[in-house]
């Protein structure tokens, strides 16, 4: 078995020979994790794998690990140049030996050996890297599949950049265990929805048209002069499409793209868990979810979650927790308390005339804390980074107080007599504890949070990072019900909506379907319509959304033209859809899970970057791709496009 050694290290050529290319090597014979008990002695195997770091005893006895495979096993590979047993007929055993050691950590290697009881071992595991202690390998020959290059520095300190990409997985085993762990989420939930629940799988095109759906889209040109594609924000409107088709049970694991600004839950091309339901409602559609999410969760992490998931209407959530999805492991509930306090008191904390102020306690420690330990954390955070938008608030900061027993009224004065009374009444402040007050305008709720909200969770962060508080542990799965049906839009706006102009978008998309008692307010006051909306929240985490759909053609063109007031050409956008729900559409309902973001939550990773093969950067760049990438002239005549020069 002869090896053909290029230049490998700063190499223009190869010495005038072609590369070799290693495509015949012989089957394994064992997987390496298979190797844990001793039930073949004096076996010969064939083993497939990555060699280890060598540890060289003498000139001629060698030893180094063979990592297995998906690199989670290893075991001892034995070297000597001495003779070979005679039953191999391989070649002098100094030539194999000197072959091993002209290999480099990290070279994928077809291993022939005899496997043999290993004794009195006290060997450690390396790392993450289980080893096999109960057998070791004599070598009997040794074949590289490839090489691995000097230049390439690892070490178990070696951090790999974004566009060294698969030397980050490779070396990182809790990238390849959560790689895995999304697999197995997907096998489960297709065998759940599939099999248990009677969904059926479908697939949705990719090429699709742009339509005004809410998010901004990602256009494909096409060569036809003038005509484009647009991808997928989601495949809402073609499951809406086939629960007129007569599926009655629709879902599919799809892949979605928005051209948005970016955040750690957020990518330009993101996974989708999707489903439908014909002649279902919302709660058909939140009970089959809640099953999935318990099999998920139990079948995948040991815990059991409740029978029956705990529901907050949006506006309780706002008004209790400053979010749309709250955190509620966390505690600290919001109460009103503007109309408890001094008029020079409220205009200390805010410019805005008659404003809701809210009030929350935060508590530092379990038992009592010192209050000056309060102040130094409380002072520290509000001079950080994060801490300082808060400060810059235009409705006016946060009002901090330290409930302190040995300062006159508890450190309450400006709260006068009566207010800090019901203040303690209310809160059960205990020495130590951060008061805050938090006014902002008086006028309905919209978008995902408030100032007070955002400083709740931002003040809680930065107390666990200093170690004063817990990191919060277990699930608390939420669902969120009765959302505005519409959401005041602006040119500022962060998504296009749907281009209307009465002022308004809608807060989840256009094919919403209202409340029933609030059908009439359609025509006097479409800002106080409730949406049959629900957002299912775990820990802070929104892991996806849906709602019953509109299912009647008059009532969907009602809304797109006179409420939403949508211009005639973005009507006709959608008259395919408007044709199918024409067509004796029954009524349907259905939701979309973030898959990414569920495999994240249920791993506890911060971001869905840390659970995705390939995810893009920040910037929304494959750097390892190096995509996207700059269109040529050539390219750009084909397309029949042209680049504009912006002044």
């Amino acid at each position: 078995m002869e090896e053909v050694n290029g230049i490998r290290s700063g190499a223009t050529g190869y010495c005038g020979q072609a590369p070799a290319d290693q495509v015949s090597f012989p089957a394994a014979t064992h997987e390496i994790q298979d190797l844990e008990s001793p039930e073949f002695p004096q076996q010969e195997v064939i083993l497939h794998g990555y060699l280890g770091s060598r540890t060289d005893l003498s000139k001629n006895l060698s030893f180094v690990p063979l990592l297995s495979k998906d690199l989670s096993h290893s075991i001892q590979v034995v070297s000597s140049a001495g003779p070979l047993p005679e039953q191999t007929h391989i070649g002098p055993g100094h030539f194999i030996h000197e072959k091993l050691k002209s290999l480099d950590s990290n070279t994928p290697v077809v291993i022939k050996g005899l496997l043999k009881v290993r004794r009195g071992t006290t060997s450690k595991d390396l790392g993450e890297v289980k080893k096999i202690k109960a057998q070791e390998v004599v070598l009997l020959d040794v074949q590289p599949l490839n090489h691995f290059p000097k230049d390439i520095i690892v070490t178990p300190e070696t951090v790999f950049p974004p566009e060294q990409r698969h030397l980050q997985v490779r070396q990182d085993r809790r990238i390849r265990d959560a790689l895995v762990f999304r697999a197995k989420v997907a096998a489960m939930c297709r065998g759940v929805l599939g099999n248990e629940l009677n969904f059926t799988e479908l697939e949705t095109p990719l090429l699709f048209k742009s339509t005004p759906e809410g998010a901004r889209e990602f256009i494909v040109p096409t060569r036809r002069k003038g005509l484009a594609y647009a991808l997928p924000q989601s495949p809402q409107q073609f499951k809406q499409i086939l629960m007129g088709s007569g599926i009655s049970r629709y879902y599919q694991i799809a892949r979605c793209f928005r051209d948005e600004d970016l955040r750690a839950d957020r990518q330009p091309e993101f996974t989708q868990l999707d489903l439908e339901m014909s002649f279902a409602s919302g709660q058909d559609v939140m009970t089959c979810m809640e099953v999935l999410i318990r099999k998920l969760w139990q079948g995948l992490l040991g815990i059991e979650l409740p029978n029956s998931f705990s529901r907050m209407t949006y506006q309780q959530a706002m008004a209790e927790f400053g979010s749309d999805k709250p955190d509620v492991r966390l505690g600290m509930p919001f109460h009103r308390v503007g109309h408890l306090l001094p008029a020079d008191l409220i205009r200390m904390i805010s410019p805005l005339i008659e404003p809701i102020v809210e009030v929350m306690v935060f508590r530092l420690g379990e038992n009592d804390t010192d209050p000056a330990a309060t102040r130094i954390f409380i002072n520290k955070f509000l001079g950080s980074p994060e801490g300082l938008p808060f400060n810059a608030n235009p409705d006016g900061g946060p009002g901090i107080f330290v409930y302190d027993t040995k300062k006159p009224m508890q450190g309450l004065g400006p709260f006068g007599f009566e207010a800090a009374e019901e203040i303690e009444r209310l809160l059960e402040p205990e020495p130590g504890d951060l008061i805050v007050l938090q006014a902002r305008k008086n006028e309905a709720f919209h978008g995902d949070s408030t100032h007070l909200g955002n400083l709740r969770l931002a003040l809680h962060k930065a107390a666990v990072a200093e170690g004063r508080v817990p990191a919060p542990k277990g699930f608390k799965p939420l669902w969120i019900t009765d959302f505005p049906l519409f959401s005041p839009s602006s040119a500022s706006a962060s998504e296009p909506g749907q281009g209307g102009a009465a002022g308004l978008a809608s807060t989840h998309h256009p094919f919403t379907s209202p409340k029933s008692a609030d059908v009439d307010l359609l025509l006097t006051d479409p800002t106080k319509v409730i949406g049959d909306h629900y957002d299912l929240v775990m820990n802070g985490v929104e892991l996806g959304g849906g709602s019953r759909r509109i299912h009647n053609a008059e009532m969907q063109r009602f809304i797109m033209e006179s409420v939403l007031k949508m211009t005639p050409d973005r009507v006709r956008e959608f008259s395919h859809l408007l044709e199918v729900l024409r067509a004796g559409c029954p009524p349907h309902a259905g939701i979309a899970l973030g898959f990414d973001r569920l495999v994240a939550v249920m791993l506890g990773r911060e971001s869905v970057r840390d659970v995705i093969a390939f995810p893009k950067s920040g910037r929304g760049e494959d750097v390892l791709m190096k995509s996207p990438s700059e269109m040529s002239e050539e390219v750009l005549k084909a397309y029949h496009l042209q680049l504009r020069n912006e002044e």
